[in-house]
């Protein structure tokens, strides 16, 4: 076989080749193909694709930096009802509460005060039948340091009142009264002991007691029973 004829058949394969191979080409470019699915999906990477169907979705028909700002006038200038409501109660305090017992009428205690100024407190001379002089004795205590209690002493910083009961007021001999006292006149009965022992300013004006008085009715009828024990006859309580 000569040259020649290894040229024609050589020639013939490759015809072939190329006719099966590119028909095959022609054929895919004709049906076309599905890319395969990547492995994975590399971070922070999102399809162009599928991000503007994102946008597209997210985005709302005005912006969003419009609609805040018109939600924050609405909340500065549009109070509630309720707000200035839960407001007023800051021109009614506690301290406007406070300063109203200062217009209203004076404590018990010191309408107690006014029947026993006048003439000894009732209640105090009610209670003298059940009283107790050793009690009142205990009470007494507290006016030891002005006041001494044997028959005969001279007085310290309050006149002795040893005899106390029935004694014409402001005339224990030696003793300095103040002129409220000394012009008092009449004798310490039990009304106006309970008067002077319950507020001793109101009853004597001017006295040189400091002492603020027994606001206790039951302890003052235990001293004044007391008082009546000081004497070379104790004075009989009232039944």
């Amino acid at each position: 076989m000569d040259s020649f004829e290894m040229t024609k058949i050589a020639g013939s394969v490759l015809s072939a080749l190329l006719l099966i191979f590119g028909a095959r080409t022609i054929i895919e470019m004709n049906v076309g193909h599905v890319g395969e699915k990547p492995g994975y999906s590399l971070p922070g990477f999102e399809p162009a694709a599928k991000v503007e169907k994102a946008e597209a979705t997210a985005k709302p028909d005005a912006p969003a930096g419009d609609a805040a700002p018109a939600a924050a006038p609405a909340t500065a200038d549009a109070k509630p009802a309720g707000t200035k409501a839960a407001e007023a109660p800051k021109d009614t305090t506690a301290k406007d509460a406070a300063a109203a017992p200062k217009d209203a009428p004076a404590p018990a205690k010191d309408a107690a005060v006014a029947p026993a100024a006048a003439g000894g407190g009732d209640d105090v001379l009610a209670l003298l039948a059940k009283a107790s002089a050793d009690n009142g004795k205990a009470v007494f205590g507290k006016c030891k340091s002005c006041h001494l209690v044997e028959k005969g002493k001279t007085s310290s910083v309050g006149p002795n009142l040893w005899g106390i009961v029935n004694r014409a007021k402001g005339s224990y001999e030696g003793f300095k009264y103040s002129e409220g006292m000394a012009a008092k006149g009449g004798n310490w009965t039990f009304a106006d002991l309970s008067a002077f022992i319950r507020n001793p300013k109101a009853y004597v004006p001017g006295t040189k007691m400091v002492f603020n008085g027994i606001d206790n009715p039951a302890d003052e009828a235990d001293v004044i029973a007391y008082l009546a024990t000081l004497a070379d006859t104790p004075v009989a309580l009232p039944k």
